[in-house]
């Protein structure tokens, strides 16, 4: 079986892969370009893609008959594949949730704790030279502990999230769900809308999964729900909120702070917000760990190997 992996991978998960397989593995480290998915759906029996590589409706229109079967995602986000145009074409998707779960939920507490207390403003003045010695009143922050969190998704991360947030620091925990969750593991109420959970929160985290229903969820009415000392902070896809919307929001100062792990159009980040003190900026870390990466390769590698074998594949979407 000839399998086709997108990028670099932890060796392991390389050598499990080839251990099974045919495998060619593309070594740039740019996403996959619509032309080079297309070209992979026809050479390939399966591709382990991840992040950015362009698996859109254009790609499978290009391809009549694919000898593709299975797209066995490196991620749990898979807004970068239009999984029902694989559906029309015969072509089945995967993902890794669960392995990426507790990394996530870490980035995000550590964005709260970062925003709240300035840490990379902080890490700049000092850097910069410019730190002059402790004072009684310098870069006063935010205090996290027994403040209240809105989560704006409650599923595996969200669930995470709140559980470090609640049990390590007391926080209050509002969320929204698009669905009721009966049980959040701690006592939580669930808002009707977003901004209302939004309003509600001295810290926002989104944690909801990308593609177009959640595109700019997070947008100027909702930004504008939220208090003036609140921070925003987005572990999800870098669409879920509208960058434009957050810039003026934080130039304007309606909102605190921010903390960014991802971003609308990466690699790129704007420069309105990297000339901001009150954001932070983080280079898309929340998995970035060799446990984790190596955790989600085996899983993608677990699924192929299912299909191999013909049994049901793992973590269908």
């Amino acid at each position: 079986m000839r399998v086709l992996i997108t990028r670099l991978l932890p060796d392991a998960v390389i050598a499990a892969a080839r251990a099974r397989f045919d495998v060619t593995l593309r070594e740039l480290g740019r996403p996959m370009s619509a032309e080079e998915a297309a070209a992979a759906l026809r050479d390939y029996d399966a591709v382990l893609p991840t992040l950015g590589d362009a698996f859109g409706t254009s790609a499978f229109d290009a391809v009549d008959a694919p000898r593709c079967r299975l797209l066995a995602n490196f991620g749990v986000g898979y807004n970068h594949i239009d999984a029902v145009a694989a559906q029309a074409k015969g072509i089945a998707v995967t993902n890794t949730p669960g392995a990426v779960t507790d990394a996530t939920a870490d980035i995000a507490m550590m964005l709260i704790l970062m925003s709240a207390r300035r840490a990379s403003e902080g890490e700049r003045l000092v850097r910069a030279g410019q730190w002059t010695g402790w004072h009684p009143v310098q870069m006063l922050g935010q205090h996290v502990t027994g403040k209240t969190l809105a989560i704006i998704g409650m599923g595996r991360i969200g669930k995470a999230i709140a559980r470090r947030a609640h049990f390590g620091f007391g926080m209050r925990i509002v969320f929204f769900n698009r669905s009721p969750v009966a049980d959040a593991g701690m006592p939580a109420v669930q808002a009707a809308t977003v901004a209302e959970a939004m309003a509600a929160g001295d810290f926002v985290v989104t944690a909801v999964p990308g593609g177009p229903a959640t595109r700019h969820i997070i947008g100027a009415d909702a930004l504008a729900a939220m208090q003036p000392h609140a921070h925003l902070v987005n572990i999800a896809r870098g669409d879920v909120v509208d960058e434009a919307a957050l810039i003026a929001a934080l130039t304007e100062r309606r909102i605190a702070g921010a903390g960014l792990d991802v971003y609308e159009r990466e690699p790129v980040v704007p420069e309105a917000l990297k000339a901001l003190n009150n954001v932070t900026l983080l280079p898309h870390l929340g998995t970035a760990t060799s446990e984790v990466r190596t955790a989600m390769g085996m899983m993608a590698v677990e699924n192929l190997l299912a299909f191999a074998e013909g049994r049901a594949l793992i973590n269908p979407v």
